[in-house]
C-alpha cells in the first residue's frame, strides 16, 4: 500500500467515526417537529374560544389615549392601529413599552400596525425623534432608484416598524388614479396599471419575507373618485373598466401572498348600486370567488363619513353590516365599546351566525400563525412534550 493510499484510508476512517458520533449524539437529543399543521393549530385554538373572544379577535381598534394594556386584558382585541397622535404623545422608548405591554396582556398574540405608506401618509417617521427623515412616497423612491430601491425602502420600513414593536403596515396602496388631480394620487404609486402591479408584487413579497403583515388597499380601487373620509362617494364605472385596470394590482398582490385586503367605503355601481363596497356582499363574493382571495378582508375605518353617513352615524350598525357583508376584521377607529356591544347582540339574535364567526376567526388565526405572530406548536418526538417555537 502506498503512503498516499494509507493517508486516504486513515482520513476516511476518521470521517466515518465522526459521522457515527454525530448520529449517536443526535439520537440522544430531542428531535423537534411540528405537532400540527397551521390549519390544525388554528382549529384547535378556535375550538377553545368563546363567542366573546371570537368577536374581539375580529376587531382592530384605534390605540386608546391611555390604559391600552388594561383594555386589552379585558377585551382581548385582535389588533390595534396607531396614528400620528399615538407616536407624538408616546415617544420612541414609550412606544416600545406600550406595544410590549399590549402583547403581554394578549392571550392570543396581537396585530399592531400603522399606515407608514411614505410621502403624505406617515405616522411614526413624521417625527424626528423616531427617524431623522420621513419615509418618501413610493413614487419618489422609484424615481431615485427604480424597483430595486422599492425593495430596499420596504425592508427599511419593515425593520423600522418592528423595532417599535409593530408587526403590520397598512399598505401597500394598490389604487390606480387617472391624474394628479385625483384624491388618491399622492398616495398611489403610478397612473400606470402595469407599474403599480410590479410595485405591489415587490412590496408584498418583501413584507412577507420580513414577517410584517401587508394590507392591500383600497379595494376595488379609488380610481379618480373623491375622499370617503368626508362624504359618500359613488363610482359609476363599469365592471369591464375595473377588470382591465383597477383590479389588476390587487390580483398581483394576491398572487404575491398578501395577508389582508382593505375594502373602501366607495359605492361602486359595478358591484352594488345600494351599499358602499365595505358593506356589500357582492364586493366580497367577487373578491373571494372571482379573484380567489383566501386571506383576511378588513374594512376601512368605521368612523369615516362614507360609511357613517350611510348608516345614520351608527357605528355599531356599520360594524354589524360589515360582518354580515363578509369582512373578517373591522377597523374600528371610533367607539370600540359600541361596536363590540352591537356585534355581541347581533350574534345573540342570530343576525350573525356562529359559522360565519368561525370562518373569519380561523382566517385571522391562520394569518397570524403563518406570519409567526402566533408561535407554531412544536412536538418533541422523544417525550411528546409540547413547546412553542420562537
Amino acid at each position: 500500500m502506498t503512503a498516499l493510499s494509507h493517508r486516504f484510508l486513515k482520513k476516511t476512517a476518521a470521517v466515518l467515526t465522526a459521522l457515527t458520533v454525530i448520529i449517536l449524539l443526535s439520537a440522544a437529543f430531542i428531535r423537534p417537529a411540528f405537532a400540527d399543521s397551521p390549519e390544525e393549530q388554528a382549529d384547535r385554538m378556535l375550538a377553545e374560544m368563546s363567542t366573546r373572544e371570537k368577536i374581539a379577535q375580529m376587531m382592530v381598534i384605534a390605540m386608546p389615549a391611555s390604559g391600552a394594556a388594561e383594555i386589552q386584558k379585558k377585551y382581548q382585541f385582535g389588533g390595534y392601529i396607531l396614528f400620528g397622535r399615538d407616536f407624538y404623545r408616546t415617544g420612541k422608548r414609550g412606544m416600545k413599552n406600550l406595544t410590549a405591554s399590549i402583547r403581554k396582556e394578549s392571550e392570543i398574540p396581537v396585530l399592531i400596525g400603522t399606515d407608514e405608506e411614505g410621502g403624505t401618509v406617515v405616522r411614526a417617521s413624521l417625527y424626528s425623534n423616531y427617524r431623522k427623515t420621513r419615509f418618501r412616497s413610493p413614487r419618489q423612491v422609484y424615481k431615485s432608484g427604480g424597483y430595486r430601491e422599492i425593495t430596499k425602502d420596504t425592508k427599511d420600513k419593515d425593520r423600522f416598524l418592528k423595532s417599535l414593536g409593530l408587526n403590520c403596515n397598512f399598505g401597500p396602496v394598490a389604487d390606480v388614479p387617472y391624474s394628479s388631480r385625483d384624491f388618491i394620487y399622492d398616495r398611489a404609486f403610478s397612473t400606470s396599471t402595469g407599474k403599480t402591479k410590479k410595485y405591489v408584487k415587490l412590496a408584498v413579497s418583501q413584507m412577507g419575507k420580513d414577517k410584517v403583515l401587508s394590507v392591500l388597499k383600497h379595494f376595488p380601487g379609488y380610481g379618480g373618485n373623491g375622499d370617503t373620509h368626508n362624504r359618500i362617494i359613488r363610482d359609476k364605472r363599469s365592471l369591464r373598466v375595473f377588470e382591465r385596470r383597477d383590479l389588476k394590482p390587487f390580483s398581483a398582490g394576491i398572487k404575491a401572498g398578501t395577508d389582508m385586503i382593505m375594502v373602501s367605503h366607495v359605492k361602486v355601481d359595478a358591484f352594488d348600486r345600494k351599499k358602499p363596497a365595505s358593506l356589500s356582499k357582492g364586493v366580497h363574493k367577487y373578491l373571494r370567488n372571482e379573484m380567489g382571495f383566501e386571506g383576511v378582508i378588513i374594512t376601512d375605518g368605521l368612523d369615516m363619513s362614507g360609511i357613517r353617513d350611510f348608516t345614520g352615524g351608527d357605528e355599531g350598525k356599520a360594524a354589524v353590516m360589515a360582518v354580515k357583508a363578509g369582512n373578517d376584521m373591522l377597523c374600528v377607529t371610533g367607539n370600540y365599546k359600541t361596536c363590540f356591544k352591537a356585534l355581541r347582540n347581533a350574534v345573540k339574535k342570530g343576525e350573525i351566525s356562529g359559522k360565519q364567526l368561525d370562518k373569519s376567526v380561523k382566517r385571522i388565526l391562520l394569518m397570524k400563525i403563518r406570519r409567526g405572530i402566533i408561535p407554531r406548536i412544536r412536538l418533541d418526538k422523544t417525550d411528546t412534550i409540547v413547546h412553542l417555537t420562537e
